[in-house]
């Protein structure tokens, strides 16, 4: 049976180590010292190890049932879900007005990332409801803010977003999804939605839709877009209950993998809807949902590639296989540990370097949203903009990656389902594809992000490098993670101008190299941050760190992951600058 230890120690290092969050000027940092936040994430890691971790496989075999229009969710996840409604766990970040705690969102991404890693189809429910209240608080009028958020937050109720339909996925501007005005102010929402996570369970008393549709006079296109309000049951003026609205569940789609949330089809037959926002305007209110999901689903690929890792190296520490080459190691044994052999430590050092990468970058942008947030820092703002689809899109290609080499350690034993490393290969498969596949973040980052306000962003992420590598290039230490991050953002810059150059000339240039992109920016990245988090190693290590076995482990992680990965970036430019002749060339008909 797989099991869960939540890397709280690692996460530690990152909050204090490297961010030095305590020490930062964001509002509401100076309260989190390494006292309160290793108290938060203790707690966290109890209801991660304890409850929802032995949950993960049973919901996997079992999945979700539509039983008389009602989702029954797998064995055990309404007890756990009573405990992460008790601890409050989904208004960590929230409002206080509204009855959340009002802490950093960098500490909610962290405790997300226990959560996820421990059972991600279960964590999707608060997830997504998290979403649904920052589109509200964004968005929402102040009626709506008092009547919805409090049971939201309180996960009385829990919320979705509604996008896709049968006929359309990226391409919103096709949904067909109408919203009729009534004499009352309120509109009548009806179509069909499909994919839509946590559409329906029977752990909350109502589930709060927050569903695109078009209403008269918006013309084509996603400008005809509006976002509303649909709950599954009415909710009278008081808050509570009234009658069913007009929303059902048309079916649970059968799916690869996180069977144990309930992914479902949405029929909207003349339900009652209240618009959020401005109408007409409803993808700008979507989009707050959508970015802070992205960041989420990131978030996704490398905590399942860190359970994964976690098995993988269990079993390749205990499994008996062959001879170490250079002599034996386990005499007494018939056979050495796998984990001696070289090419088993290859796929042990991928995941365990990109793992730690990942979470360092993720945690740096979760406090850039909290530095745009909380200080109104139109700078931090940008860059987490520009960041985002390197977070997504990177970050979730590369933790399913690790989870299939994490399967590879088990050899056959990696194919049987009682070993359980299928489910987390089949777990992250999704987080490549929902909330804006990959390809589609790929597109996003060069054909809107880098361009964004003058391409000031992108410059200011060059800057960022360009002075880290100078303020520290007098420590010789740091020579192994300065040089060859050095010439890996001369990659990026130098794939920038490419597109620059012939982007405009030719458009399938630039977009023919856009995957290759998101790929050679997300390796500048860990590599940015592995030198920083190297510096913070060494700064420990001086500063007589106890604990020199995880800071010399640290470092050398840092080196694998500098000589081993941050040297695709020239593979990935010499594709880019290839251009779009040969990937355009046949015609349909040729393929």
């Amino acid at each position: 049976m797989p099991s869960y230890k939540a890397p709280t120690k690692d996460m530690s290092f990152v909050l204090h180590d490297l961010l030095k969050i305590s020490a930062s000027e964001i509002p509401g940092y100076a309260d989190l010292d390494s006292e309160f936040t290793t108290a938060i994430l203790d707690e966290a890691a109890k209801l991660a190890e304890g409850a929802m971790a032995p949950l993960n496989a049973i919901g996997d075999q079992q999945g979700c049932r539509l039983e008389n229009g009602v989702v029954r969710t797998p064995d055990g996840y309404k007890e756990a879900f009573e405990q992460v409604k008790a601890g409050g766990w989904n208004g960590l970040d929230l409002p206080e007005e509204y009855g959340g705690q009002n802490l950093p969102y960098v500490l909610q991404s962290a405790v997300g990332e226990l959560f996820s890693g421990a059972n991600m189809a279960f964590n999707m429910y608060q997830g997504l409801t998290h979403g649904a209240i920052s589109a509200i608080i964004a968005h929402g009028s102040d009626a709506q803010k008092a009547l919805f958020l409090p049971k939201m937050i309180s996960l009385d109720w829990t919320g979705t977003m509604n996008l896709t339909e049968p006929h359309c996925g990226t391409d919103l501007g096709l949904i067909r999804t109408k919203a009729d005005p009534q004499d009352d102010g309120s509109y009548q929402i009806t179509g069909q939605k499909i994919f839509i996570s946590a559409g329906d369970h029977d752990m909350a008393e109502n589930v709060i839709h927050l569903v695109l549709a078009k209403a008269p006079g918006g013309g084509d296109g996603t400008k005809g877009i509006s976002l509303f309000i649909v709950p599954k049951i009415m909710v009278k003026d008081d808050g509570s209950l009234g009658a069913p609205n007009a929303v059902s569940v048309g079916k649970i789609e059968e799916k690869m993998g996180i069977h144990g949330n309930s992914t479902c089809v949405m029929n909207y037959d003349g339900a009652t809807g209240y618009l959020v926002g401005d109408l007409h305007k409803g993808m700008r209110a979507m989009f707050t949902m959508m970015n802070e999901a992205r960041l989420g689903v990131g978030l996704q690929g490398y905590a399942q590639a860190e359970i994964a890792y976690q098995n993988a190296l269990a079993y390749a520490i205990d499994r008996l296989q062959g001879r170490d080459v250079t002599g034996t190691k386990n005499p007494d044994g018939p056979a050495d540990p796998l984990i001696v052999h070289p090419d088993v430590r290859r796929m042990l050092m991928d995941q365990k370097s990109f793992v730690e990468g990942a979470r360092a970058f993720t945690m740096w942008g979760a406090s850039l949203i909290d530095r745009a947030h909380r200080m109104n820092d139109v700078q931090a703002d940008g860059l987490i903009s520009l960041l985002t689809p390197v977070i997504k899109g990177f970050l979730t290609d590369k933790g399913f990656d690790m989870c299939i080499q994490a399967q590879q350690v088990y050899g056959g034993h990696g194919y049987i389902e009682e070993w359980g490393m299928s489910q987390y290969a089949r777990d992250a498969r999704i987080a490549m594809i929902y909330e804006g596949a990959n390809g589609i973040q790929a597109l996003d980052l060069v054909g809107r992000k880098l361009a964004q306000d003058g391409g000031k962003h992108v410059m200011a992420f060059f800057a960022l490098v360009k002075d880290f590598i100078k303020e520290n290039e007098g420590d010789a230490r740091l020579d192994e993670f300065l040089n060859p991050l050095k010439a890996a953002s001369k990659d990026l810059q130098a794939a920038g101008m490419y597109f620059m150059e012939n982007g405009m000339k030719n458009p399938n240039d630039a977009l023919a190299g856009s995957n290759d992109f998101m790929h050679l920016f997300g390796h500048v990245c860990l590599g940015l941050v592995w030198a920083q988090m190297a510096k913070a190693a060494l700064a420990a290590l001086d500063g007589g760190a106890t604990d020199r076995a995880f800071l010399d482990a640290k470092l050398t992680t840092g080196r694998y992951y500098m000589t081993r990965h941050l040297p695709a970036t020239a593979l990935h430019l010499v594709r880019i600058r290839s251009g779009s002749g040969a990937m355009m060339a046949l015609s349909p008909d040729q393929f």
